[in-house]
């Protein structure tokens, strides 16, 4: 028997609409998954479904024909996906090279990263020491300057 078509639908209710929205993903984005193509930022939200936003740049693809193709991939295995899947906020990321990918590698890579996704959601891993922050603030130790050398100055008083 099959599911009538309205079940499996990409309506404005599974995507993410706003500024304010991707923002929340952004800022907060406890669940990820990643391919070297693609990221996906993840936030749980309160309602009984999940969302999705795309930001395909331009810098990653060039070719607006592969934006699109990449777009409506991720759309269509969002969609026959979605009663599955935790509710989520989900953002898809394109990284360099996403555009050479044929229709074929996409459905595969985006698979993997839906069950990838769905899987850290329902199963979170406690936090591993701030994994969130910036990089250049993981080790507490500020970065630049010297090199952690300090500079030998001398003032007039100090000559023998």
């Amino acid at each position: 028997m099959q599911c009538p078509r309205s079940d499996f639908a990409f309506a404005k209710p599974l995507r993410l609409l706003n500024a304010a929205q991707y923002r929340a993903v952004f800022d907060s984005a406890p669940v990820r998954a990643a391919q070297p193509q693609f990221l996906i930022l993840a936030r749980p939200n309160e309602l009984e479904h999940p969302r999705l936003g795309l930001v395909i740049a331009k810098k990653h693809v060039r070719n607006a024909t592969d934006r699109n193709r990449i777009k409506r991939i991720a759309r269509e295995t969002f969609r026959l996906r979605q009663h599955d899947l935790f509710p989520l906020d989900a953002v898809i990321l394109a990284r360099a090279g996403a555009g050479e990918l044929d229709n074929a590698a996409l459905h595969k890579i985006f698979g993997k990263l839906w069950r990838k996704l769905d899987q850290r959601a329902r199963n979170p891993q406690p936090d591993n020491g701030g994994s969130n922050r910036p990089r250049n603030q993981r080790s507490g130790k500020k970065r630049g300057g010297s090199g952690g050398k300090a500079r030998a100055t001398s003032s007039p008083g100090d000559q023998p």
